[in-house]
């Protein structure tokens, strides 16, 4: 969307920071032996108590989403990148195990979208942590390059440098998006891309940036859930999300507390 007014901005950063809090709340709750079902429980008990609606639950999103998306909540664990739902996946985190919290809600009709990912307990091996690290710095470099003038591809090139830089792997097939009015909407926001190609940004411009990595080839398969992204070379994953305005000053990180 393009937030045109004052309270639609305002909106956005009180969603967006609702959800900052939900997000570092469940990440905090991860360790080994706890159920992606509580977590599930967790995240909406918090958002029904602020008043605010899911805003992944029932929502159809492609071919595989005709009855709707089951959770209100994303985990996805080890080599499922994204969209594992965390009400019906039934895993059981495990000590060393990268999981991702992906979250997003709707407050007073406008939609904010948010994503981390930790390690539960102990890390087994250094390239888990150098790849949750490097996903993370991927974020960052992909929010630097939202400036005004600036195009997707911008922001596509900048996080594709960071994947190039510690060798990962990322899919090509998932990308970040416009959010706001929908939980989805354009533009695409690919994490690869040429500097000066896409979509240019401009003032007002609500965008999810999310960078999606992988150790291995970032090659991908749908699970049979339907949902469940995974990698088809068994690969670790990692994936970070923030809501971003852009404004004359320089990109603005709405989901922060």
């Amino acid at each position: 969307m393009i937030a045109r007014t004052k309270e639609e901005l305002e909106i956005l950063r009180e969603g967006g920071k609702r959800l900052a809090r939900h997000v570092r709340i469940l990440g905090e709750m991860v360790a080994p032996g706890v159920s992606t079902a509580a977590l599930e429980d967790t995240a909406r008990e918090m958002v029904a108590k602020e008043g605010d609606e899911l805003a992944f639950y029932g929502y159809k999103g492609g071919k595989n989403d005709k009855d709707g998306f089951p959770s209100g909540l994303c985990v996805s664990v080890n080599d499922v990148i994204v969209h594992s739902p965390a009400g019906q996946n039934g895993a059981i985190i495990e000590e060393g195990d990268v999981v991702c919290i992906d979250f997003g809600i709707q407050h007073r009709g406008l939609f904010t979208d948010h994503a981390a990912t930790v390690i539960a307990g102990r890390a087994i091996c250094p390239a888990d942590e150098e790849l949750v690290r490097g996903t993370r710095e991927a974020l960052a470099a992909g929010i630097a390059a939202a400036k005004l003038g600036n195009t997707t591809g911008d922001i596509g090139h900048a996080v594709e440098q960071v994947a190039d830089k510690y060798h990962f792997g990322f899919p090509r097939n998932l990308s970040g998006h416009g959010v706001g009015k929908q939980v989805h909407e354009e533009p695409h926001v690919p994490n690869f891309g040429k500097k000066g190609k896409g979509e240019k940004l401009v003032e007002g411009l609500v965008i999810a940036i999310e960078p999606m990595m992988t150790l291995g080839s970032g090659d991908l398969y749908i699970d049979a859930d339907g949902h469940s992204y995974r990698t088809k070379d068994g690969s670790r994953t990692a994936h970070f999300e923030h809501t971003v305005l852009v404004t004359k000053t320089g990109p603005k990180i709405l989901t922060k507390e």
